[in-house]
């Protein structure tokens, strides 16, 4: 079985007083989430509070086996279900924040070096491997579903008016469809979860660069937002960076 230890770090950024994102690493550091609020100051950092606090509360109270895929697989759907359930009902209740929304990325990490990722938005989830950069995530955004149409390139994504507008969030409706991906990694893998304040500033390969120059999650994860930072950060910025190291490797890691 593979070892791996993981960080993460959150900035509110160069343009926005207040940091709307918020993330979980449970403390043994098997699931791992980015949720990034929207709906005005006091509402996004709300939404995305609640969705964390939803995904901790659910894996404290009855997390599944991690030896079986398939239980892990519901577990992180239900997971995705509850925080959209905390957050369309306050927002249902409270109408200072009516209207509020968050995107999420989680990730389970299993006994049989398989990562499953489940996620809603366009908050992101990378595998690099092999000194490249692999996407797992598709954007729920109105831009992406024009790069995937063929209508934009990316770099034109990248720099379109309407690159924040996304399509699916937590909190809008009160079911939500839920993407999942499951990743079998392997030693010398990293996987980041992010909110999309990363790559609006670094390109996949300049983040792929970071990683493979720093070799420490705690030390990534302060580049990466030391980088972003340095490019402007025009949104909040929140990065999780998981590394996977072989069984005999002795250096903190699980």
């Amino acid at each position: 079985m593979l070892k791996w230890r993981a960080a993460a770090r959150t900035d509110a950024g160069c343009q926005r007083q207040r940091n709307e994102d918020n993330y979980y690493v449970s403390p043994d550091q098997r699931v791992f989430a980015v949720a990034d609020g929207m709906g005005g100051a006091v509402g996004g950092a709300k939404a995305s509070k609640l969705a964390v606090e939803a995904i901790e509360q659910h894996w404290e109270a009855s997390p599944p086996s991690m030896d079986d895929q398939d239980a892990i697989h519901s577990w992180l759907v239900d997971a995705v279900h509850r925080a959209n359930d905390a957050v369309w009902h306050e927002a249902e209740e409270d109408a200072a924040v009516r209207g509020m929304g968050t995107t999420v990325v989680v990730a389970v990490q299993s006994d049989k070096n398989f990562i499953q990722i489940a996620h809603v938005g366009d908050s992101r989830a990378y595998l690099l491997r092999d000194g490249k950069p692999l996407l797992l995530t598709n954007d729920h955004s109105v831009v992406q579903e024009m790069v995937r149409a063929g209508r934009l390139t990316e770099e034109q994504a990248r720099i379109n008016p309407y690159k924040n507008l996304i399509t699916r969030c937590l909190g809008h409706e009160e079911k939500v469809e839920v993407d999942h991906t499951p990743v079998d990694v392997k030693a010398k893998d990293w996987i980041v979860l992010c909110s999309d304040g990363l790559p609006t500033v670094l390109r996949d390969e300049q983040i792929c660069d970071v990683v493979l120059k720093k070799q420490e999650p705690d030390v990534v994860c302060d580049e990466l937002v030391k980088q972003t930072l340095d490019g402007g950060a025009p949104d909040n910025v929140t990065v999780v960076a998981i590394q996977y190291l072989d069984s005999n490797s002795d250096n903190g890691a699980k």
